[in-house]
């Protein structure tokens, strides 16, 4: 996978990748679903995703810089059909719908916009746009610091999972009939 010269990502580790994988089979994800990657940098979750059957995955990123490298990966990995890439930043747009809602949604914002997750924070404005965006039992799965502790409930979003591996934390929400 190709990386931005710069270091303005934050890659996510092939073991940790494989372990919060290996979490998602347990919801049956993500063979047959559609996903959204938001603040996807070189869209790794997104294109392992499409590797272990997804149907198709909108990617969300706003550095023109890192989508450059991104449409390589994407290419490298022969999913350009099954892959849209808008540029914007996530905390705006959250994962914008053109096919059906989402079933699976990664939110991997830089950890210090996600310092604040209480009830009026960017994540939970973020939570609220993919409300219309996500199937009825929509996974949300919210990459942070290890320090940082979501709610149990946004809008209509709980916590289902939480799991920590190294410096980072892995939330997952699902989403509940109101």
């Amino acid at each position: 996978m190709f990386s931005p010269k710069a270091q303005v990502s934050r890659p996510i580790t092939d073991r940790v990748k494989e372990s919060l994988f290996s979490v998602l089979y347990k919801y049956d994800l993500p063979a047959d679903k559609n996903v959204a990657d938001l603040f996807c940098g070189v869209g790794s979750l997104g294109l392992e995703a499409l590797s272990r059957g997804a149907v198709s995955v909108t990617f969300v990123e706003q550095d023109p810089k890192v989508i450059a490298t991104l449409k390589k990966n994407i290419e490298k990995a022969g999913y350009v059909n099954e892959s849209k890439i808008i540029r914007a930043n996530a905390f705006n747009v959250g994962a914008p719908v053109d096919r059906r809602q989402y079933d699976l949604v990664f939110v991997d914002p830089p950890y210090a916009r996600t310092t604040d997750v209480g009830k009026d924070s960017p994540l939970s404005r973020l939570l609220d746009l993919l409300q219309q965006a996500a199937s009825p039992e929509a996974i949300v799965v919210v990459r942070t610091s290890e320090r940082t502790e979501l709610l149990d409930k946004y809008s209509g979003f709980r916590v289902i999972e939480r799991r920590k591996w190294g410096s980072m934390a892995v939330t997952i929400l699902q989403k509940v009939s109101e």
